[in-house]
């Protein structure tokens, strides 16, 4: 059997890690991970074939060669490597979870260290037990510092990642209900998501934690943080305003002189401001300055579907359709409904997934908040099937609806386009 050491003496003769035949990385290690419905270990020597230098296998039954290198378990082998290579590296590392905007604070912290020095970030939303040990392989000797999200599902999965990535210093951006099937309940929610402040409570590491959230201005009381928020007890005190543009202002005090300067983003949504804040306080925890702050925040894009605004020449849309949960819902909407205009609002709705028992109940109050918003809205998916008030315009799926508005086509609206990822809503801009 291949020990740690072993693996990472070999790793290190790589050029990285993948464990899809379909993505090989040439001259990579190459790990044959098992799953309900599949098992890599027969395609080892495809991935050689294919380029690969090692290929990490658990079947003994395989033919052995110096390139096959064989462990008790793939994923347990590839975790512990991650964990030992990371080891290798005295930086701040620093850990990103929450319900809503983990992957947005990843890319805009991103942003404003990278502009500052060589900086290691997750890849799009690589952000669980295989994802984590992959992106931590990614470290190399020019690296400053590394910025690791953390996704959740159930109770454990956090404590799991942490214990894998080590971080130095640890964010929650917030705790919503989401993921309710797997927490079992809100209650569930929190001790996922504080299992990030558990771990570096323990091994002294410093938390960046939002002062206007007393749910987690309570759960890090106590432990070694630095604040961010809206209020004059904060450390670094933002606000957004209203200026009458799509995008977030995030007014801020200065760190270097009396006066409020502003920063004029390509966010969607006043409730990107506090994600916009936490990358301004770390850059500035970090001693990134002020400038260079300012600079990446303004200059940072959103993609994949997350807040993004866009003309389409017939329409505006506010893109938000990566993912969505009762309360990343609820701040969408507002906002939505908030944004000033003469074009007719439109929000297109797509399900929230995974809520178990809580799904009719949330769905519902979704009705409610659009009327209550005065809002038109369409829904799409079985979520909304059965629930619908009458009158209310209701699709079972994505595909229904693109051809109803194929049939009638819009024109000068501003339509908000938001669901959980499964809903795949952004089939639907074409029609836009």
């Amino acid at each position: 059997m291949t020990t740690t050491d072993e693996l990472h003496a070999r790793f290190l003769e790589c050029s990285g890690a993948c464990t899809d035949t379909r993505q090989l990385v040439a001259e990579g290690m190459f790990f044959a991970l098992k799953g309900p419905n599949f098992d890599a270990n027969a395609f080892a020597p495809q991935a050689l074939k294919g380029g690969c230098r090692f290929a990490v296998v658990d079947d003994p039954t395989l033919p052995t060669s110096d390139r096959i290198l064989l462990v008790p378990d793939v994923l347990k082998a590839l975790q512990e490597l991650g964990r030992y290579h990371r080891r290798q590296f005295d930086i701040p590392v620093l850990g990103i979870t929450g319900t809503n905007g983990k992957t947005t604070t990843k890319e805009l912290v991103h942003a404003v260290l990278s502009a500052d020095r060589p900086t290691l970030a997750t890849i799009g939303n690589l952000n669980n037990h295989i994802g984590v040990p992959l992106t931590l392989l990614r470290l190399r000797p020019e690296h400053r510092i590394a910025i690791i999200e953390m996704g959740a599902n159930h109770v454990g999965d956090i404590r799991e990642l942490v214990e894998i990535a080590e971080p130095t210093h640890g964010l929650i951006t917030n705790i919503g209900r989401a993921h309710l099937e797997g927490f079992g309940s809100y209650e569930g929610v929190v001790k996922a998501k504080t299992e990030m402040y558990d771990f570096l409570g323990e091994h002294t590491g410093i938390l960046f934690v939002h002062s206007d959230d007393p749910l987690l201005m309570e759960k890090s009381k106590g432990l070694k943080r630095v604040t961010y928020g809206s209020n004059d007890g904060a450390d670094y005190c933002g606000w957004a305003v209203n200026s009458g543009s799509p995008f977030m202002e995030l007014w801020f005090h200065s760190r270097e002189d009396e006066h409020c300067p502003s920063i004029e983003t390509k966010l969607i949504g006043d409730y990107n401001a506090p994600n916009a804040l936490a990358a301004m306080c770390i850059g500035w925890h970090f001693g990134v300055r002020e400038d260079v702050i300012i600079d990446a925040l303004e200059n940072y894009e959103p993609a994949n579907n997350r807040s993004q605004f866009t003309d389409t020449g017939r329409n505006q849309l506010v893109l938000d359709a990566y993912n969505a949960n009762p309360s990343s819902m609820k701040v969408a909407l507002e906002n939505f409904a908030a944004m000033t205009t003469e074009r007719p609002k439109l929000a297109v709705l797509g399900g929230m997934k995974e809520l178990g028992v809580e799904s009719r109940s949330e769905h519902e109050a979704l009705f409610a908040m659009v009327r209550d918003l005065k809002l038109d809205a369409v829904f799409i998916g079985p979520e909304f099937m059965e629930l619908a008030p009458q009158g209310i315009t209701v699709h079972p799926d994505a595909a229904t609806a693109l051809e109803a508005f194929k049939q009638k086509p819009l024109t000068g609206y501003l339509i908000l386009v938001k669901g959980s990822r499964g809903t795949k809503l952004e089939a639907l801009v074409p029609a836009f």
